[in-house]
């Protein structure tokens, strides 16, 4: 069967491997409709993901359908289901995992990252980590695992309808994040350095929007905070910039939550810390029942969800692909290529 492979900084590969033939106790096979490139596909392509195998199959952004089913597989899984996945291992002996916090487990291993992912015409997962898509399509599917990094991200906030939230970056996550934040009746302010982005932003939900290139972040966010500043901070770029800025603008006793990965240092004025008494907060991967929420989202159809998906392709597509992609990195949301 076909797979797209990275293979070396800046290459990429459609290989031929062996199709899943015997399925074990536990197991389901999944035929792949979409599966969507993210930012830390983008990464690896580009060398710069330092936790990703190398050669690697990449690929945690699933919309399938059951093909067939092992032995012990409960009856709620049937073949012609269309479903996503949870791509996020967990040992059950960490202390994330002795703790309930699965997302977070010290040993994880994530689809397409540390081990090969989805990209391929079929794939073997465990039953557990099957997710029955309810009414939506598998191309709508393909956007529940990163939105639901975003819901987790609000979670991990304890956003309520009392709080101004403002999410730095509005990238595919950073959707995610403002559309749970507003769900949640919160006061949204999405910020970035793209108009076309934060138009996006606007009509997932953010009341207000700030041109981080082009404005004076700080006394917008007075404004419109009655000069107290946003009471959540997520920070969703991953960049010593932006996490200066959570740390920064956030209000006294607010909560700053970190999805982001920063690719070098950061240097904070520490005192913030003490003198605000902030609640700094990391966010990983997501829980079920974030993946539950965005399936409930999505079915509603009350965004513009299409909007998402930059571009679908075909795998014959996917290297020239990735080579615009790194050279506009800031015009994606996701793009989506096509199994069928």
């Amino acid at each position: 069967m076909k797979a797209i492979q990275i293979t070396h900084q800046q290459e990429l590969n459609i290989i031929d491997v062996e199709k899943p033939r015997e399925l074990k106790a536990g197991e389901v096979l999944l035929k792949l409709q979409y599966v969507g490139f993210c930012g830390s596909d983008l990464n690896t392509f580009m060398g710069r993901n330092s936790m990703a195998l190398n050669p690697v199959i990449p690929g945690h952004e699933i919309g399938a359908v059951i093909e067939a089913v092992g032995s012990d597989v409960p009856e709620g899984l049937k073949p012609g289901m269309v479903v996503t996945c949870n791509p996020y291992t967990n040992c059950g002996k960490c202390a994330s995992c002795r703790n309930g916090r699965v997302n977070a487990c010290q040993h994880n291993e994530t689809l397409g990252v540390q081990r090969d992912g989805a990209m391929r015409e079929f794939i073997v997962m465990p039953w557990e980590k099957v997710i029955p898509a309810g009414l939506l399509s598998p191309k709508e599917c393909a956007l529940v695992e990163p939105m639901s990094v975003g819901f987790h991200a609000v979670s991990r906030a304890q956003v309520t309808d009392i709080d101004v939230v403002l999410v730095v970056g509005c990238g595919m996550v950073g959707m995610g994040a403002i559309v749970r934040s507003s769900l949640r009746g919160a006061t949204v302010v999405a910020a970035d350095i793209d108009d076309g982005k934060l138009a996006l932003a606007h009509q997932m939900g953010a009341s207000y929007t700030i041109n981080t290139k082009t404005e004076d972040v700080h006394s917008r966010l007075l404004e419109m905070t009655g000069g107290f500043g946003p009471d959540v901070v997520i920070e969703a770029v991953g960049s010593p910039v932006t996490y200066q800025m959570a740390v920064d603008e956030v209000s006294f006793t607010g909560r700053v939550v970190c999805i982001g990965y920063a690719k070098s240092e950061v240097s904070f004025q520490t005192k913030y810390f003490v003198q605000k008494e902030l609640d700094i907060r990391g966010s990983r991967n997501a829980m079920p029942q974030d993946f539950r929420a965005v399936i409930h989202y999505l079915e509603r159809h009350t965004g513009p969800i299409d909007t998402l998906i930059t571009k679908t392709i075909r795998p014959e597509e996917a290297l020239s692909t990735m080579r615009w992609w790194s050279e506009n990195p800031g015009k994606v949301f996701r793009v989506l290529v096509d199994f069928q």
